[in-house]
């Protein structure tokens, strides 16, 4: 390292001087890196490295170097603290990092001098800078392998945190990584979504655009145009031109700017020139407050400036320090020669610069806060290692990695800000958003917001941005869209390659969508619906017949009738039971006959109201085995007529027989038995329950029991059907006649009105449609007792008065 260190210094233009105030004897040094000057920052074939004062001077590294001497000579004082190092003093060697072999020459006459045993008692404990990412890398890392901290305060570059390649280096700035989620906040606050992206082509750039690119899609952001500002040379002044070009032609109106105040100083008169206007810029820290952007030419046209900017902190006394040491300045100069290991960086009149009356802007007062921060930082680690909390340190030799190990556990407070570092050796510092203002054509900014990162926090007020171009109408805010939001009730349907370009498309029936950039709409849960284009799902209806709905009262009336009239018959044949017409009619048989229609008439009943399990298990069973009982006794007496009259010249004791042993009697008992059996079968096996018909309409619910035409429904059904009498038995038998005519005729006609109105829509069709399944039995048993039992109570009156109008 030594010869190599020999080699680098022999090819750097030696130039013995003076250099007032940029040293300092101690106990303790602390280097420091400070752009004082800047030179031509193009790497060179061979390690060569000009005299840096040769280059321009940088004013803003003084102010740097100013806040460094500043907080040393606050330590050594104890103006601020008087127990931070009580009996020790500070020392610094500062270094003028002019360019980047500026760095890396710094970075190789530390490491010589630590190695170096001849100056013990001058080694650096700590360094503080230097004022960039790219400048920062090699420094980090050579450093980082013998443990000696670094400290910067303006290199941002998120791959710095990394602990594995760069063990040893600390910032009191805050990453890029919290740069680009503020960003990142700004641009889902204001729901720009379709962006430019441009970065300088450093790492500080590159490394920003990667982070934002890989983070967009995240937010649903998209890139419509990236690209790479390079140095302005004129070799790439077309490739600037074309830049701006394609910006325009993507149609975009957010331009997110990563870059360095240097590149983007370069890009910016393009911009003017091709007369953008009403755009919306985003800045980084390293340019949205410096002047060196704002002052070119015409800028104040190309819309609206807003930008990241580290947190402003009041930094009194600075000012007065710089204007006081001027005199100390002039006095060092002359009297304290001092021979530099490395001239080219060291060699700066400290006082030729400070007589120039630089002024300080806000940029430059968080800058040399930050530089501020550090020297307490490197401080408070001394104190804890000297022991100082006793009154007194306990002076003695201090290796850097002691140091290292202690600035992670730092934590102190200074100018009512509290500091530490965090698991990465970054700062817990957010940010504040700023907007540009013009005035009279002076440019200024306006902090409008701020920005947290722990947690994560966006506090923007919009009304305070000055907004040029169009804005929207509702939001007041320009818009960067490149397709509006769909509508509620519309999903999207993408264009492109791009998410953010889209179609929007109703949602059909049965779904909704009451959000926006969804693609998909969602289905309505099934009990719930929809028409198309709906934000929401509405509650299907369920239909049944409630106890106190219209319809019921009407069957409910109608049953009441039929019961009058079944009852009403039987106590006519119960009057007139022993008469040869009733008799001859079936006297008891026709009893129980009208009963069985009476409890068919009750199962009815069972269709009102939701159902239940109950209700479902006895409708069906109930309403069968009676009417079964009915049409049996029915059956008998059709029996009978056939044996009188067809049979009784081929079997004359046929029907005597049948009748002495109790045939009709059995016939209806087998018949029931077997009707009830089938229905317990089906009740067991294939048992009915209450159910939701969602197909039927689509805005409502059937509440109906299931499997009302199921295999065992069926099966009973078909056992329903006792054996008919054929030929001419209707004309013996014309009751049965009549009730199976009528029965057909009144059923059949009920059902097609049900089917007619079975395409209704709304609810009071749809009761309609379940009123007349269920008044499909009550009006069967009115057929039945009408058409075959009123004839029979009829007779006995209408033969009684015959007989009587014969004998008078």
């Amino acid at each position: 390292m030594g010869e190599m260190f020999v080699c680098f210094v022999f090819l750097c233009l030696l130039n013995y001087g003076d250099s007032g105030g940029l040293h300092l004897q101690g106990d303790y040094i602390i280097s420091g890196w400070f752009p004082l000057h800047n030179s031509d920052s193009t790497l060179p074939p061979t390690p060569y490295l000009t005299d840096c004062t040769q280059g321009l001077t940088n004013k803003h590294g003084y102010h740097l170097v100013q806040a460094f001497r500043y907080a040393v000579d606050e330590i050594n004082n104890g103006t601020q603290n008087k127990l931070l190092l009580p009996g020790v003093t500070l020392g610094y060697r500062t270094y003028d990092l002019c360019s980047l072999p500026a760095s890396n020459l710094a970075t190789l006459d530390l490491l010589a001098q630590q190695d170096d045993s001849s100056v013990v008692e001058s080694r650096t404990v700590a360094v503080i800078g230097p004022d960039s990412s790219s400048y920062s890398f090699t420094p980090a890392t050579a450093l980082g392998a013998f443990l000696i901290p670094q400290i910067s305060y303006e290199a941002t570059n998120e791959l710095l945190s990394n602990k594995i390649l760069y063990p040893a280096f600390f910032r009191t700035i805050p990453s890029d990584k919290n740069q680009v989620s503020a960003m990142i906040q700004i641009l889902v606050r204001f729901n720009w979504t379709w962006i430019a992206l441009l970065a300088s082509d450093n790492s500080y750039g590159l490394q920003g655009m990667q982070g934002l690119s890989q983070q967009a899609s995240l937010y649903n952001l998209c890139i419509a145009y990236q690209a790479v500002i390079p140095a302005v040379t004129n070799k790439t002044k077309q490739y600037m031109q074309d830049m701006v070009k394609h910006i325009l032609k993507s149609k975009v109106n957010t331009i997110v700017v990563f870059a360095n105040k240097r590149r983007a100083a370069g890009f910016f008169p393009f911009v003017i020139d091709q007369n953008v206007t009403g755009k919306v810029w985003i800045g980084t820290e390293d340019w949205s407050v410096a002047s060196t952007v704002s002052s070119i030419p015409g800028i104040s046209t190309i819309g609206t400036v807003l930008g990241i900017a580290v947190q402003y902190t009041e930094f009194s006394g600075l000012d007065d320090f710089e204007r006081l040491s001027v005199p100390r300045l002039q006095d060092t100069s002359l009297n304290s020669p001092i021979n530099h290991s490395v001239p080219c960086m060291q060699n700066t009149n400290l006082y030729e610069i400070a007589i120039q009356g630089f002024s300080m802007s806000q940029y430059d007062v968080v800058s040399s806060f930050n530089v501020y921060k550090a020297v307490y930082a490197v401080a408070h680690a001394l104190h804890n290692i000297l022991h100082c909390d006793s009154g007194l340190c306990q002076k003695y030799k201090v290796q850097p990695w002691e140091v290292f190990h202690q600035l992670k556990q730092v934590r102190f407070s200074i100018r009512n800000t509290s500091f530490y570092f965090d698991k990465n050796g970054d700062p817990p510092t957010g940010y504040d958003i700023v907007t540009w203002v013009w005035t009279d054509g002076q440019w200024s900014f306006k902090v409008v917001g701020n920005y947290s990162p722990a947690p994560t926090e966006l506090q923007l007020d919009a009304s305070q941005i000055k907004w040029t171009g169009q804005v929207s109408p509702v939001t007041k805010v320009p818009e960067s869209l490149c397709s509006p939001e769909c509508p509620y009730g519309h999903r999207k349907l993408l264009t492109g390659q791009h998410k953010c370009c889209f179609d929007c498309m109703a949602c059909p029936a049965a779904t909704f969508l009451n959000k926006t950039g969804y693609t998909f709409c969602q289905a309505c849960a099934r009990d719930y619906w929809s028409e198309e284009e709906s934000e929401t799902c509405k509650k299907r209806a369920e239909l049944y017949l409630p106890w106190g709905a219209p319809l019921t009262t009407a069957l409910l009336i109608y049953l009441g009738v039929t019961l009058f009239l079944t009852l009403g018959t039987a106590v006519i044949f119960l009057f007139n039971l022993s008469t040869p017409i009733v008799k001859s009619a079936g006297g008891k048989t026709c009893l129980l006959m009208l009963a069985s229609l009476t409890v068919a008439s009750c199962s009815t009943l069972c269709h009102f109201s939701r159902p239940s399990q109950i209700g479902c298990l006895l409708k069906q069973p109930l309403f069968i085995i009676s009417f079964t009982v009915c049409l049996a006794c029915v059956t008998v007496r059709s029996f009978q007529v056939v044996c009188i009259f067809k049979w009784s010249s081929k079997l004359p004791r046929s029907y005597e027989t049948w009748a002495k042993n109790r045939g009709p009697e059995m016939f209806i008992f087998i018949t029931t038995v077997v009707e009830v059996f089938i229905s317990l079968l089906r009740m067991l096996l294939d048992p009915p329950f209450p159910s939701r018909d969602y197909d039927f309409y689509n805005d409502s619910i059937i509440l109906e029991c299931s499997k009302t035409m199921s295999l065992g429904a069926f099966a009973e059904l078909f056992f329903d059907n006792p054996v008919e009498p054929t030929n001419n038995t209707e004309q013996h038998n014309p009751s049965f006649s009549l009730l199976e005519a009528a029965d057909t005729l009144i059923v059949s006609g009920l059902w097609l009105l049900g089917i007619c109105v079975a395409s209704g829509q709304n609810d009071r069709e749809s009761l309609i449609v379940l009123a007349t399944e269920r008044a499909e039995h009550p009006v069967q048993l009115p057929c039945v007792n009408i058409c075959h039992c009123a004839p029979l109570s009829w007779v006995p009156s209408y033969t009684l008065n015959n007989l009587e109008n014969r004998f008078n």
